[in-house]
C-alpha cells in the first residue's frame, strides 16, 4: 500500500507555501495532502510564476493523481504579505498542525511532515509555543525525543528548546533514561538497526574533567550509562563534546545524544544544512520536518531550495514502510 502523508505548509508569510508548490507532480511513491489555505497557494504560485493544478481534499476522499496538488483547506484569518509576519494568523498555523496530527491519530495518514513556523509570531499572539515537538506531544500524548539526521550523522537531543541556564536542572537520571530508551527503540523500528551504538555527549566541558568542571557526569550520567549497558544497550560516554564529532570517534556510531540544542545541532547543520531532516521519536505517530526556518526574506522569490522538505518526505515514507513491516511504531 502506498503510504499516505499529510504536509503542513507552516508560517504563511514564509517559504513553507513555496516549498509545498514544488511538490506538484514530483512523483513520490506515496499519496500527499497539503493542509493550507488554497488562496494562499494560488497567490504564492502567481508571485513565483508557477503553474498550479490544485483540488480540495477532505478526509475520507480518494487521493489525487501526482500531477494534482491535493489541498486540505484551512482558511487564514487575514490576507498575507509574503515576508511579513502577521500574529493574527497564528491560530491558522496551529489549526493546520492540529488537524494533521489528529488525522494521523485517526489512521487517515501514515505520517505527517511539517513546514517551518515562526515561534515568535505564535508567542506574540498569546500562544505558549516552544516548538513543534512540544506542541505535538500535547496533541498526541506522546513523550517526544528530537532526532535530526543528515547524510552520515544522526543527532538526538536530551533537552530541546530550553534556555541554557535551565539545562542542568533538566538533566536527570529519569529523563536521560527515558530519552536513551526512546532513541534506542526509534533506531530499531524506524531505521532497521538491530543493536544501535549510541555516543553520549557530556554536559560540561571535557565531560566534567573527573568532577573538576561539573558533577553531572559523575553523579548522574556515568552510573546510568553503566546500568543501561548492563541491560544490553550499546552506549559510549559520556564523551567530551568538543572531540566527539571527529570521524574516528563517530566511526561505527548510529547516533549521538547531545545534552542540549546548540551542543549537537550546529555540527549536524554544518554537515548537511538543506538536506537534514528533523524527526520526532516517542510519539504515537510518525512526524518529520524540515531543518530550517521560515526564511521570510526569500518567500515568493522563487529562490528556495526544497531539498530538506524532499528529504523529510523521503524519510517519512521510509519510516512508514519500516513501521508497517515491523509492527507497532513507538
Amino acid at each position: 500500500m502506498r503510504p499516505r502523508l499529510v504536509i503542513t505548509a507552516g508560517e504563511p508569510a514564509g517559504i513553507g507555501p513555496d516549498l509545498c508548490l514544488q511538490l506538484q507532480g514530483h512523483g513520490f511513491p506515496a499519496d500527499l495532502v497539503i493542509v493550507a489555505d488554497p488562496q494562499l497557494l494560488k497567490e504564492r504560485a502567481r508571485a513565483m510564476g508557477l503553474p498550479l493544478v490544485m483540488n480540495s481534499w477532505f478526509p475520507g476522499q480518494p487521493f489525487e493523481a501526482p500531477e494534482v496538488l491535493a489541498v486540505w483547506p484551512v482558511s487564514k484569518a487575514l490576507s498575507t504579505t509574503q515576508g511579513v509576519l502577521t500574529a493574527q494568523n497564528a491560530g491558522y498555523v496551529l489549526e493546520t498542525i492540529t488537524a494533521a496530527a489528529k488525522a494521523c491519530l485517526r489512521g487517515d495518514f501514515e505520517a505527517m511532515v511539517t513546514g517551518p513556523v515562526s515561534k515568535a509570531s505564535l508567542n506574540d499572539a498569546g500562544y505558549v509555543f516552544s516548538g513543534h515537538t512540544e506542541f505535538l506531544a500535547e496533541i498526541t500524548g506522546g513523550d517526544p525525543v528530537m532526532l535530526l539526521t543528515a547524510p552520515g550523522l544522526r543527532v538526538a537531543l536530551a533537552t530541546t528548546h530550553l534556555p541554557l541556564r535551565a539545562v542542568p536542572q533538566a538533566i536527570t537520571r529519569e529523563s536521560l533514561a527515558r530519552t536513551l530508551r526512546i532513541l534506542h527503540q526509534g533506531l530499531q523500528c524506524c531505521f532497521g538497526i538491530a543493536s544501535p551504538r549510541i555516543l553520549v555527549a557530556g554536559l560540561n566541558p571535557h565531560a566534567g574533567e573527573g568532577g573538576h568542571l561539573g558533577h553531572e557526569e559523575e553523579a548522574i550520567m556515568i552510573p546510568l550509562l553503566d546500568d543501561l549497558r548492563a541491560q544490553g544497550m550499546q552506549l559510549v560516554g559520556p564523551l567530551p563534546a568538543d572531540t566527539l564529532f571527529v570521524p574516528q570517534v563517530l566511526e561505527g556510531a548510529d547516533a549521538v545524544l547531545a545534552m542540549y540544542h546548540d551542543q549537537g545541532l550546529p555540527v549536524l547543520k554544518y554537515l548537511g544544512f538543506g538536506r537534514a531532516v528533523n524527526i520526532t521519536l516517542g510519539l504515537p505517530i510518525i512526524r518529520t520536518s524540515v531543518d530550517h526556518g521560515t526564511a521570510l526574506d526569500r518567500a515568493g522569490t522563487g529562490s528556495v531550495d526544497a531539498g530538506s522538505l524532499l528529504a523529510a518526505i523521503d524519510a517519512a515514507i521510509t519510516m512508514s514502510t519500516l513501521s508497517s513491516r515491523g509492527g507497532v511504531f513507538h
